[in-house]
């Protein structure tokens, strides 16, 4: 997005809709609590509270300064020949950000929200065996570089979204929510993470076939699903006005693709469960609504609703079957499954972008806008996931990150925190699991 479009923002529609934003931490938070054990869901809830707070932190401090705005100050290399903008050149604790309203500083509250988002992602996979201060850390990698140094090339007009200008391929790079910045980011971190951090004690304690471990809590993981809608409606909408130049009367279009998609993944994922085990699973249907969610973002204002339908659709299906073939035939333990419903979705919703989108000045149509989706997925694969994966490895390394034996068997609310988050409850048993 140009900085003139940028300037055409209304600042209170674009205000309402980044408010919105924090309803969609609040419910990933719950889920991640519910899809977990009783035993350490204050551990779950503290710890996403605290990766909040240290992506904000973090953030303000250098983040912001790596990613910028569009039309901002940035560090451009040659080449053969072409410019790539790569990183921003912004100065450090937001120094010279305008806080008077404008849509420039709109921006900056609204990234710093999403990076917000991006870290809770690996905290539900990680639950109940990741350590509050290696979670904390590893956050500080996210938020400081991972994070802006991606989110520029997309929406800060970086060599990504560039594309079109420099290589003629369609409008370039297109994420107008945040399924890349946020949710793939996000989710190739959290199999980082599970790769590092290895399973839950109990999960393959009989051999290769996992251990169903059931959520403590379905009624928050559901609750949540409903916070999520709400903060998705705000993360499409200031997405669309923000970095896609989307008129306000576009904005009506956004919710309703942003609600259709999440509605037909859920229904998709109840058939595809009722159908395998004969009644729905309420966890995969609720990890199926957060992926009809994430993969709404890539293309909210370009999508008729008929497609975002079939978008849906594909992402309902897609998000169990991964949640399945992840647990049972890579050994990666995902008790939230953020992998799939923000990773895979995510992806999902980028490549399809690039099939059924219609962007405003894209003369060829999506002729070429596909292999601008492709790009910036590869990215993602090849570059994003080796360099989230090194430096989590080597931040282990220094300072382990998994939590002790003793203290995964005791539970992270007891062994972290000193009280349960259910004093009055017997909530230790695992006799319905292997040792």
């Amino acid at each position: 997005m140009s900085a003139a479009s940028l300037a055409s923002v209304p600042p209170l529609i674009g205000l309402f809709f980044v408010l919105l934003v924090p309803l969609a931490a609040a419910g990933l938070a719950v889920m991640n609590a519910g899809l977990g054990r009783a035993r350490s869901a204050a551990h779950a809830m503290l710890t996403s509270l605290c990766v909040v707070s240290v992506a904000a932190l973090v953030y303000f401090v250098c983040g912001f300064a790596w990613q910028g705005v569009a039309g901002g100050p940035a560090h451009v290399a040659m080449v053969g020949g072409k410019p790539w903008n790569w990183i921003g050149g912004e100065r450090f604790l937001m120094r010279g950000l305008p806080l008077d309203g404008s849509p420039t500083a709109l921006v900056a509250a609204f990234q710093m929200l999403c990076v917000g988002i991006a870290a809770l992602i690996p905290v539900g996979t990680a639950n109940e065996r990741w350590r509050l201060g290696g979670c904390c850390a590893s956050t500080a990698l996210l938020a400081g570089w991972i994070h802006p140094l991606f989110a520029h090339w997309v929406w800060s007009g970086g060599w990504l979204a560039q594309l079109g200008i420099t290589y003629g391929l369609g409008r370039g790079f297109v994420d107008a929510g945040g399924a890349s910045c946020i949710h793939a980011v996000g989710g190739l971190t959290a199999l980082s993470i599970s790769w590092i951090v290895g399973p839950r004690r109990t999960k393959y304690a009989a051999g290769p076939m996992p251990s169903a471990i059931p959520a403590h809590n379905a009624v928050l993981v559901l609750f949540g699903c409903f916070l999520c809608w709400l903060g998705w409606l705000g993360l499409n909408a200031s997405g669309a006005l923000l970095f896609e130049g989307s008129e306000p009367a576009r904005l009506p279009l956004v919710i309703l693709n942003t609600t259709l998609c999440a509605a037909s993944a859920l229904v998709m994922a109840i058939i595809i469960t009722g159908m395998r085990f004969g009644r729905p699973d309420a966890s995969l249907s609720a990890n199926a609504w957060i992926g009809g969610l994430v993969a709404s973002s890539a293309a909210g204002p370009f999508v008729v609703p008929a497609g975002m339908v079939a978008i849906g659709l594909v992402a309902g299906a897609l998000v169990p079957l991964c949640v399945e073939w992840l647990e049972f035939h890579l050994g990666v333990d995902d008790p939230s499954g953020g992998i799939s419903a923000h990773g895979v979705a995510g992806i999902w919703g980028l490549l399809a972008t690039g099939l059924l989108a219609r962007l405003p000045g894209d003369a060829s149509h999506g002729a070429s806008q596909w292999l601008a989706q492709v790009i910036g997925v590869a990215t993602l694969l090849g570059f994003v996931l080796p360099m989230t994966y090194g430096l989590n490895w080597l931040l282990n390394r220094f300072y382990p990150q998994r939590v002790s034996a003793d203290g995964e068997q005791q539970g992270m609310d007891l062994h972290e925190l000193g009280a349960d988050a259910y004093p009055e409850f017997v909530i230790h048993s695992e006799s319905f699991l292997p040792h």
